[in-house]
């Protein structure tokens, strides 16, 4: 599959009364409980720094992580870049996983608006990042080269967590040669979930962490920035620099509280889930499908190319949202329930006997 096509199935749901929706964890919308955390909100202008809303989750964040500060962002986006921006200067260079969302997704916001260079380094399918490759592109002190400063990480690629043994030590060989780290922490709690370790243990190795509050947290928008105090300062520059200043934002700020503070144990209710769908799916001899033992919420299915465009027809007539099915992934999310997995497998038994 090419990764860089367009996904047409973003505009699918418009029609749709009661959806089951795989395309993403970004589709979830909000509970009852956290429109409720909107409507008593305490509200202030944030640019002055002055919504308690925003200054709690910022606090509640950073001891989460046992870092000493975060700031509160629209969007993992911004704050990854920001992330970048406050570790360089122009001309500076940035390493990451050639596959990685903040080299391929991120329209290279770094380099488009910050002049720093992207050093992309080839990953395995699981995305794990050989150490000696990343060695191998740390540039020499030499005037002919960009200055390498950064390497950016992920803990959770395709839904696979990686071993945080590696990623310990990848962090480690980077501080060794003076750079600093940041992970792209977007599904941070689901590896916290799958593994057992705790925040400290899965963040302490970095400098800058990004944690999205609107995957499978469930909340309406929004990402943290986790650092020292130092990169935050930086940071908080850099935000109103990109348009991220926002005035009565505790609004959102209240709902991604409510995230933390009530929907992470629940994330193994999604791994239950998409478990439940790769064994059911598996059983069908017509499709491939791709779910190994450290996935968290994701299952990847390849369907053959003469099945693709009906079986999506098929199952779109029964409110079922999925992206291509060359190999498609279906992600599991606090809108989709074990009902509609098992009606989901129905769906695909029903066209598969139908076909034949």
């Amino acid at each position: 599959m090419n990764q860089y096509n367009s996904n047409t199935s973003h505009s699918q749901k418009i029609s749709l009364k009661n959806p089951i929706d795989f395309r993403s964890d970004t589709v979830t919308l909000p509970s009852n409980e956290m429109l409720e955390c909107i409507e008593n909100a305490r509200l202030g202008d944030d640019v002055y720094g002055e919504d308690q809303e925003v200054n709690d989750l910022q606090k509640y964040a950073a001891k989460l992580l046992d870092k000493e500060a975060a700031l509160f962002f629209p969007s993992g986006t911004q704050s990854n870049l920001t992330a970048m921006l406050s570790h360089c200067q122009r001309g500076d260079e940035v390493l990451i996983g050639k596959n990685y969302h903040t080299n391929v997704y991120e329209a290279r916001g770094v380099s488009v608006l910050g002049g720093v260079g992207i050093c992309p380094i080839e990953t395995s399918a699981s995305g794990s990042m050989n150490i000696e490759d990343m060695l191998h592109q740390i540039k020499d002190d030499d005037p002919h080269y960009a200055v390498t400063k950064l390497l950016c990480l992920e803990n959770t690629f395709s839904g696979q967590v990686q071993p945080q043994s590696e990623l310990d030590e990848l962090a480690k060989e980077a501080h060794s040669k003076n750079l600093k780290v940041h992970l792209d922490g977007a599904r941070l709690f689901n590896a916290h979930i799958k593994t057992g370790l705790s925040m400290k243990q899965l963040t302490d190795s970095f400098d800058s962490v990004s944690i999205c509050l609107s995957k499978g947290l469930g909340a309406p928008v929004g990402s943290l920035l986790v650092a020292d105090q130092e990169t935050i300062d930086k940071a908080h520059r850099l935000r109103k620099m990109l348009g991220g200043g926002m005035r009565q934002v505790g609004v959102i700020a209240a709902c991604g509280m409510y995230a933390l503070k009530n929907n992470i144990q629940r994330l193994q209710e999604d791994h239950d889930n998409a478990k439940l769908l790769a064994e059911g799916l598996s059983s069908l001899e017509e499709l491939s499908v791709d779910f190994s033992e450290s996935q968290t919420n994701m299952v990847f299915v390849n369907c053959p190319e003469p099945h693709r465009e009906p079986l999506e027809k098929f199952l779109l007539e029964r409110e079922i949202i999925i992206s291509n099915l060359d190999r498609g992934r279906l992600v599991c999310h606090l809108g989709i329930k074990e009902k509609d997995i098992l009606f989901v497998i129905d769906a695909f038994r029903e066209y598969f006997k139908e076909s034949a």
